[in-house]
């Protein structure tokens, strides 16, 4: 069977409303039914068409409102109903965000489904603080990984070959797991010593930042946890976000806060 609809597998970015693509917002302002994630923020929600429905099916830690299986059939119920249905991520679809499972569930079923990429997370934290992925001299490479698992299974990562001094290692949706992830890290020869940025809500008006090294991060975490999500920029492309960085963004009065390990 064919529907006589369609899904467009959206990238919302990461917060701000002027990250999204050209593509995204065509697709977006084109939708008939809006379903979206507890991340994407009321000023992108804002930019749908007044007449659309708008479906919330977000997901918190520990907390999924709607199931990964009831969302695909929401998906798919929709086109078949002839809409064109914008299904809207923040960040990436494919990276960390199940685009590819929905993708596949709704083409199984003759549901056309095209794609917009957003700007994911450790793109949108680069261009905020100015920390590159990559740098000369100090990153050749930058791996992008998960700090959490389905069912809070246990984290089966190959840390022998995460733990890459030469590689800016990017942790998504890894806050309840930090602790566990920088011991194993260290356990296959990172230094304590090497330095960590963690960000919230990065592009973001309620952005915030921690500045630490590996050896401390899961404590400081602990002790003054920021709210989710958070990414974690493991390497030494963090040691170019200093001092003087934080002054200048200080005085242009930038949202958010920064915190340094140890205040």
């Amino acid at each position: 069977m064919t529907a006589s609809g369609k899904v467009y597998l959206i990238g919302a970015g990461p917060g701000a409303a002027d990250l999204m693509t050209l593509r995204a917002m065509r697709m977006l302002q084109a939708a008939d039914a809006v379903v979206h994630d507890r991340l994407v923020s009321d000023e992108i929600l804002a930019l749908a068409p007044p007449a659309a429905r708008m479906i919330a099916v977000g997901k918190a830690p520990g907390h999924h409102t709607v199931a990964q299986e009831r969302i695909n059939e929401i998906l798919c119920d929709l086109a078949r109903e002839g809409l064109s249905v914008a299904r809207l991520k923040g960040g990436d679809p494919m990276i960390f965000g199940r685009g590819s499972e929905e993708a596949a569930y709704l083409t199984a079923r003759g549901v056309s489904v095209e794609y917009a990429p957003g700007i994911t997370a450790a793109q949108g934290m680069a261009a905020a603080t100015g920390v590159p992925l990559t740098h000369r001299g100090l990153a050749t490479g930058v791996r992008y990984v998960t700090g959490h698992r389905a069912a809070d299974a246990r984290l089966d990562l190959d840390w022998k070959s995460l733990a890459c001094e030469e590689t800016t290692l990017i942790v998504y949706m890894g806050a309840a797991n930090i602790a566990e992830i920088a011991l194993n890290l260290m356990r296959e020869g990172l230094p304590g010593s090497l330095p960590v940025l963690a960000i919230a809500s990065a592009t973001t008006p309620r952005e915030a930042r921690l500045v630490s090294r590996l050896d401390r991060i899961g404590l400081e975490m602990a002790e003054n946890p920021l709210t989710a999500p958070v990414l974690f920029v493991i390497g030494h492309v963090v040691s170019l976000y200093g001092v003087e960085r934080v002054a200048a963004e200080a005085a242009r009065d930038l949202p958010g806060e920064v915190r340094f390990a140890g205040e």
